[in-house]
């Protein structure tokens, strides 16, 4: 309703029945502006508007008792035409009709009112319930394929698919867990490094490969094999799809795959003594020494893996100081600085070995097994591995500084150890059962680099080496 200014013009008028006056008001008539001359300029030239007053005392015809019912309008001024060419459908619960219906009234490009129930109208009748599935024939299982899972399972990872029975060779390789070959073939290469009199020649390439094939495949092949003949009741627990617990192969072809692989083992030793000249047969008895260990830690009455603390002890010093030793003596002498350096790194394999029973808890504690989580539970044992892996690290690092005189290498085993410590806050330390794979996958590499670290800066302090730092 436009309202009266000052300036504004008012005629009134009465109606017939006197009870109200009809106002022409100039709202919008030109207004004058006095001017030199006498002349005006008209500020807007909008037409007169006329507006009803009721007088005082009369009903308003807006008023509740004279105003009529004016009909829903929703307000659509935000809405904007769909794009699509055909209106929109809603569903038939909402709409009253077959879904694909338009209504009468709407339009091509017409926007969507919304249509509300009038009130008392009764909510329609719940859909009925759908009727049970028709019974159908169990699927027949599709087989598995011999892909990623079943390699991991020839490898010997846990929790990989199973192996063919059928197949005799892939159930022999998988008793003998490649897998856990990879960090004595390593330990053979950081001997070699040490050693610093290893040359880049057939001879000596040959040689490595040999001392490989020994620590490796035949003696760690030995180790797994006889483990899992006298770990076959905890394994129909822990991992029951494993070839022994699970029928693949008998008694006999397993006890004659340990017996050929410690003699080939053994054979390997001996022809590296007999290559290189030794008049002591040094590898030969580190060979008979690892397998005593292999066997003692397995086998009653001694089975070390019962033992907690000498049992991982020995897992660890098999898996670091023995191939060490092996490799530094094929190419050139022990010396009892190095066997002291190595028996201390092998701490760190006893953290590596504490990792490892994370994953057997269960059938250690029915079995009886004294491991180090099942004596000290999950959440001490935990700490416990990660102090001994890094504390051993750190003071082979200040040894490699202080002890040789070599700060580049031990700059290099510093960084080496930074990346693990990040991995065993992130997966190791919240939850150590479920992520003990991959701890060890994402950790592991930065722990071996580490090993040839300090086994190229010890053949830098004997005079070779393959890399030079001051």
């Amino acid at each position: 309703m436009v309202s009266a200014n000052k300036t504004s013009k008012n005629v009134g008028t009465a109606d017939a029945k006197g009870n109200q006056e009809v106002f022409l008001v100039s709202a919008g008539a030109p207004r004058s502006r006095p001017r030199p001359g006498g002349a005006s300029r008209a500020r807007s030239s909008t037409p007169p508007a006329v507006f009803i007053r009721p007088r005082p005392g009369t009903p308003s015809p807006h008023s509740p008792e004279t105003e009529r019912p004016r009909p829903f309008r929703a307000n659509i001024s935000h809405a904007r035409p769909y794009p699509r060419p055909h209106p929109p459908v809603a569903p038939a619960s909402r709409r009253g009709r077959s879904v694909g219906t338009p209504r009468s009234s709407e339009r091509p490009g017409a926007p969507c009112v919304p249509q509300l129930p009038s009130p008392g109208t009764p909510s329609p009748p719940p859909p009925p319930p759908r009727p049970p599935p028709a019974h159908r024939p169990p699927r027949t299982p599709r087989p598995r394929p011999q892909g990623v899972k079943g390699n991991a399972q020839k490898l010997g990872m846990k929790g990989a698919g199973e192996v063919d029975a059928d197949d005799v060779m892939a159930i022999r390789i998988q008793l003998t867990k490649p897998v856990t070959w990879i960090p004595l073939i390593w330990g053979v290469a950081c001997g070699a490094a040490a050693s610093g009199k290893f040359h880049w020649g057939g001879h000596d390439v040959a040689l490595a490969a040999l001392t490989m094939l020994m620590s490796g495949p035949l003696l760690t092949g030995y180790t797994q094999t006889i483990n899992d003949w006298y770990d076959r009741e905890i394994d129909a627990i822990n991992e029951p799809y494993r070839p022994i617990p699970s029928g693949k192969i008998s008694e006999g072809e397993v006890v004659s795959q340990f017996l050929g692989l410690l003699a080939l083992g053994l054979g390997v030793g001996a022809t590296l003594d007999w290559a290189q000249g030794h008049e002591f047969p040094t590898v030969f008895a580190l060979a008979v020494f690892g397998s005593f260990i292999s066997y003692i830690y397995s086998a009653p009455p001694l089975k070390l893996k019962q033992e907690g603390w000498a049992g991982n002890y020995a897992l660890g010093a098999s898996y670091i100081a023995l191939p060490w030793w092996a490799g530094q003596a094929v190419f050139g002498e022990l010396q009892p600085d190095v066997m002291v350096l190595t028996v201390l790194y092998s701490i760190a394999g006893l953290g590596i070995a504490i990792v490892n029973d994370f994953k057997s808890i269960e059938g250690d504690r029915q079995m009886g097994l004294n491991s180090l989580p099942v004596a000290f539970g999950v959440e001490t044992a935990k700490y416990i591995c990660v102090g001994s892996i890094d504390v051993t690290q750190l003071s082979v690092a200040a040894y490699l500084w202080l002890g040789l005189d070599k700060p580049g290498y031990a700059a290099v085993l510093l960084g080496l150890i930074l990346p693990q410590m990040f991995f065993q806050a992130k997966y190791f330390l919240p939850d150590p059962v479920a992520n003990d794979v991959k701890y060890q996958a994402s950790a592991q590499p930065f722990l071996v680099f580490g090993l040839l670290t300090t086994g190229l800066a010890v053949g830098a302090a004997n005079g070779g080496g393959f890399m030079v730092f001051p």
